[in-house]
């Protein structure tokens, strides 16, 4: 059994991936806490920085992200005397046995207020739904995925021109010290750990889905156009949903990065208005939208270059 009287750092095993990954180790490595060793993903052909790399620079032990599948794995962290397990960004769903493997107990960082936003891409689907506040929640792991006691959570505001990749960055700088936090009260008494019942009846679960199926209809009103454009938008770094897809004389292409204007338009939807250096304005239903990057064949590039006045935009069937 874990004696708290022991010590006040405690033992981590980190399951980690991506910059938030990256920041949560190099965060803990500065603490009193320490890392038995973390598990992530190959970098493969990763660009930058990658845990893995990180973490073995520093002198850290390593394991493959699919170990946690593998009950056995739950052996070796309490031969390894493991006393949190701390996920963060970390896909993989990880065995039972292993969640319940260290001392004090897993947990979770999720980028998003649950029971609400429960599942993937909770910033982007906080960003398309237009909620005015986000969240970022740190919780007990159970065997249902984002379904475990509360322990901690902040709050956050979203802005009209927050994106995918901007709110989530915001949830990451929040995240890290919820997860400091839960290890120093870890390291003081576990018993004080938080554990707030998830109200199940407001629980709602997002998967792999994107919505609209990632089209742009441009018979919509612009703020709903442009909060799937901003929900998309991770630029630049991949976007998890892809950007958002129409048509331009029947040849495929995406927007990138589009601002509201406020100025009122009476031009059939999809229709391609004033075009500058700087942007494209394209009729919605209510005003223009000014779309500054456009996406043709996978390259990005900026709109006046590829939109001219008079063209029309049309839905992607």
């Amino acid at each position: 059994m874990f004696d708290w009287r022991r010590r006040k750092g405690v033992n981590v095993l980190l399951v980690a991936e991506g910059a938030a990954g990256i920041q949560t180790l190099r965060a803990i490595l500065q603490t009193r806490h320490r890392i038995v060793g973390v598990v992530t993903s190959a970098d493969g052909a990763a660009r930058g920085a990658t845990v893995r790399g990180v973490a073995e620079g520093l002198g850290c032990a390593t394991w493959p992200s699919e170990i946690v599948r593998e009950a056995n794995f739950g052996t070796a962290i309490r031969n390894a005397a493991v006393d949190v397990l701390l996920n963060v960004h970390s896909l993989r769903v990880i065995h039972p046995a292993v969640l319940q493997a260290p001392a004090i107990g897993s947990f979770n960082l999720h980028p998003g207020p649950l029971p609400e936003y429960a599942g993937l891409n909770a910033p982007s689907w906080a960003i398309y739904n237009g909620e005015p506040r986000h969240a970022v929640t740190v919780h007990w792991m159970a065997p249902q995925i984002d379904a475990g006691p509360v322990a901690f959570r902040e709050e956050l505001e979203t802005g009209e021109d927050d994106t995918g990749l901007t709110l989530s960055a915001k949830c990451v700088r929040a995240g890290v010290p919820l997860l400091l936090r839960l290890l120093d009260v870890a390291g003081e008494d576990p018993a004080a750990i938080p554990l707030l019942p998830q109200d199940r009846s407001r629980r709602r679960y997002y998967g792999s889905e994107v919505p609209e199926n990632g089209r742009l209809r441009w018979s919509q009103p612009a703020a709903r156009i442009l909060r799937l454009v901003r929900a998309c938008d991770y630029s630049p770094l991949p976007s998890p949903w892809g950007y958002p897809r129409t048509t331009l004389e029947g040849q495929p292409c995406a927007v990138v990065k589009a601002l509201r204007t406020g100025r009122a338009c009476a031009a059939p939807a999809g229709t391609v208005g004033e075009v500058s250096d700087s942007a494209a304005f394209v009729a919605a239903a209510d005003e223009w939208v000014a779309i500054s990057r456009i996406s043709v064949a996978g390259r990005a590039m900026r709109a006046a270059d590829v939109l001219k006045t008079g063209a029309r935009l049309e839905d992607e069937c």
